[in-house]
């Protein structure tokens, strides 16, 4: 589960923009960095589900969590999706908010349970 690719897209036009700057001065040149970072950020950051865990990629760090050490999951305030750990720590898992529950659920094999996929509402299963 990965940034879209056509993202890469935006930093195209970001790079158009920072030409006419970084053209008028040879110290400005260092804001080509910033459609660089912003294509290396689309490019690297996610999250793995596989059989042995799932694995939360930033742009400069890498967290794994073993289905073993999975206690939950968290919804954060601002409806962004952590993991909780068996030791307790937790680990964001970027790009994802509670909308991808349903994904993540489907992506982990039944590890995770489907929120949608129970039947159940807020008042518990239907009768």
């Amino acid at each position: 589960m990965r940034v879209p690719r056509t993202s890469l897209l935006a930093v195209v036009l970001l790079t158009l923009c920072v030409l006419p700057a970084a053209a008028a001065a040879p110290a400005a040149a260092l804001l080509f960095l910033l459609p660089a970072l912003a294509a290396a950020w689309v490019l690297r950051v996610g999250v793995d589900v596989d059989a042995e865990g799932i694995t939360a990629r930033s742009l400069l760090r890498r967290r794994s969590v073993p289905w073993e050490r999975l206690a939950g999951l968290r919804v954060g305030r601002r409806r962004e999706l952590w993991l909780v750990t068996t030791t307790g720590t937790q680990v964001r898992l970027p790009g994802m908010r509670a909308r991808d529950l349903p994904r993540l659920a489907a992506a982990s094999g039944g590890r995770i349970p489907d929120p949608e996929g129970s039947g159940a509402g807020p008042a518990g299963p239907a009768q």
